[in-house]
């Protein structure tokens, strides 16, 4: 056994925001590798107590007794560097590396943004769907507080991720674009986006495109249907038709196994 596994002797810690797609790339890594961990979800803004506390201002933070990390990618590849030979998810190929590496910080920077700023311009001012989507699992005082905080907080957002009519709209192009080199992609009847085994590049394509395709596996609880705008159910639709989303929804369906 990696003799870095044999010296935690406590579960990691995973400082959440729920909703996160970008939480949910560290929460499926942890989950896929066998890592015991607790997560410990907060709202916004008081997620910035916990991570404030280890050095950290963005979620996710994973705390282990070899150190704290402060990013999903730093993450993902701390974990790789821990997982046994069978398990890792950067695979040992330079070449398939290199596109695993490659197509992650695609994801990250561009789709990830992408998505998050899309979804939340459809669903900000709805009160009720942002308790739900912010507040699962979070502290009863966070719970409590929320309608109090919320109004600020929503304009914060706003501001701090530029969620407008336009950048929406672009975001939404953006998405498209993605899913269509992934489509490519997997034109050629691929299983997988890099090699023959489960990678970084699938985990966080998946994890990423989430709040577009709403897999119903995923951990965190759907908002219904009946509660979104029409218009965003049929796009939802729409991007699920897609061989990327379709690969998106498999990859979740086999999420545990």
């Amino acid at each position: 056994m990696n003799k870095t596994i044999e010296t935690q002797t406590k579960p990691f810690r995973l400082i959440t925001i729920p909703v996160s797609h970008y939480c949910e790339k560290a929460r499926w890594a942890l989950t896929k590798l066998k890592f015991t961990y607790v997560e410990q979800p907060h709202t916004l803004p008081f997620h910035l107590l916990a991570t404030g506390r280890v050095g950290g201002k963005t979620t996710p933070v994973l705390i282990t007794e070899t150190g704290v990390f402060i990013d999903s990618t730093d993450i993902l590849r701390y974990l790789d560097s821990i997982a046994p030979d069978n398990a890792k998810l950067y695979p040992t190929d330079p070449d398939q590396h290199r596109e695993v590496e490659e197509l992650e910080d695609l994801f990250n920077s561009q789709l990830g943004p992408a998505t998050r700023r899309w979804g939340y311009f459809q669903v900000m001012n709805s009160y009720k769907i942002m308790q739900s989507r912010w507040c699962q699992g979070v502290p009863f005082f966070e719970r409590a507080l929320f309608p109090i905080v919320f109004p600020v907080t929503r304009s914060l957002a706003k501001r701090k991720l530029n969620i407008n009519p336009e950048s929406a709209e672009q975001a939404y192009e953006k998405i498209k674009s993605i899913f269509e080199q992934v489509n490519e992609l997997l034109a050629d009847g691929r299983i997988y986006l890099v090699g023959d085994s489960f990678s970084a590049a699938d985990l966080t394509f998946a994890a990423l495109a989430a709040p577009v395709v709403q897999p119903p596996q995923h951990p965190m609880q759907r908002v219904s249907y009946k509660e979104l705008p029409p218009n965003l159910v049929s796009e939802i639709n729409a991007f699920r038709e897609t061989a990327a989303g379709k690969f998106v929804l498999r990859l979740y369906r086999d999420r545990n196994s």
